[in-house]
């Protein structure tokens, strides 16, 4: 593997790329994976410079990688950063906008350079998200029919369809948007993540919108990690007392509660641990305005009756 990767390396052409976007990837023990997405992402005509965030346990990650040509930076935290392993490669890039993958994600030709032209176009857009396509069937992901059908106005100053969601290893941002929002939110370090950090985008003034034109693959392994449905039902109910009003707060609360007594799977422990960080989340608390806690109620109204709590997408 290691010398069929390293010869792929050589092949990369070296005409200019675009110098407005970077690729921000985060990874954590999935090497194979990893490879196959530095590869896709190396092949790009815009040929974006990658910042590679490696969560591992070990430096095995690091010796396979290193010298691959589509990485321009490798930071190696001292512990697993979850999520905000993506604030801390917005913070190292050098170009106005990012791209996010994931170590089993990448973009289709051509997309990255759409979404800066968009950027470019459209000053107050903060966020795109694209369609994702997920396998070698390119099935597209169930998200991109919750955010086509978003029942926000649009807005004139915005290309798109306007949400409060997306998918974090499927999006565009402006890197100065990002960062002034404050970027992922510690509390939450992963799972159903970005919800919080687009109501922390539209409450800043920053447009979120959906262009399918814009398409990331992904390719998720058969096993995937397990532990996700626990983390998205606790930050779902972190995420409504951080920002939503006491009463949103309460029915989320109540709705796991109720979820953990009828033993339904990892909603004990997801109300152990929201029950965990709910005075940091009391502390931290920040309540939407009101265009934006309107557009919330929007999607919450729309969201009714789907069976994954916390995407609010």
């Amino acid at each position: 593997m290691a010398t069929e990767h390293a010869s792929r390396r050589t092949r990369r052409p070296s005409v200019p790329g675009d110098p407005r976007i970077t690729v921000a990837v985060i990874t954590r023990d999935r090497i194979a994976s990893l490879l196959r997405t530095l590869d896709a992402l190396a092949a790009l005509p815009e040929r974006p410079p990658v910042i590679l965030v490696d969560n591992s346990r070990h430096d095995t990650t690091r010796r396979t990688v290193a010298g691959h040509p589509a990485i321009s930076r490798l930071l190696r935290p001292a512990g697993n950063t979850g999520a905000l392993g993506r604030n801390l490669a917005v913070r190292h890039a050098r170009t106005p906008y990012v791209a996010f993958s994931d170590d089993d994600s990448w973009w289709d030709p051509g997309s990255l350079a759409r979404a800066a032209d968009l950027l470019d176009r459209h000053p107050r857009l903060g966020l795109l998200a694209a369609r994702t396509l997920v396998g070698d069937e390119a099935a597209d992901d169930p998200l991109n029919a919750v955010l086509a059908a978003s029942p926000l106005p649009s807005e004139p100053d915005l290309p798109g369809r306007p949400v409060l969601g997306f998918l974090g290893c499927a999006c565009v941002v402006r890197r100065d948007a990002f960062l002034s929002a404050g970027g992922y939110h510690p509390l939450l370090f992963f799972g159903g993540e970005e919800t919080l950090l687009a109501y922390d985008l539209a409450a800043a003034g920053w447009g979120v919108a959906y262009v399918p034109a814009l398409r990331a693959r992904h390719h998720p392994e058969d096993h995937g990690r397990t532990g996700r449905s626990f983390l998205v039902r606790r930050n779902h109910v972190l995420t409504t007392c951080l920002r939503r009003p006491w009463p949103v707060a309460l029915r989320a609360g109540t709705d796991l509660a109720l979820a953990a007594a009828a033993g339904r799977p990892g909603a004990r422990r997801a109300l152990k641990e929201t029950i965990a960080r709910f005075p940091a989340a009391v502390a931290r608390r920040r309540p939407l305005p009101p265009h934006v806690e309107h557009a919330a109620r929007l999607l919450d109204r729309e969201a009714a009756g789907r069976p994954t709590p916390g995407t609010d997408r």
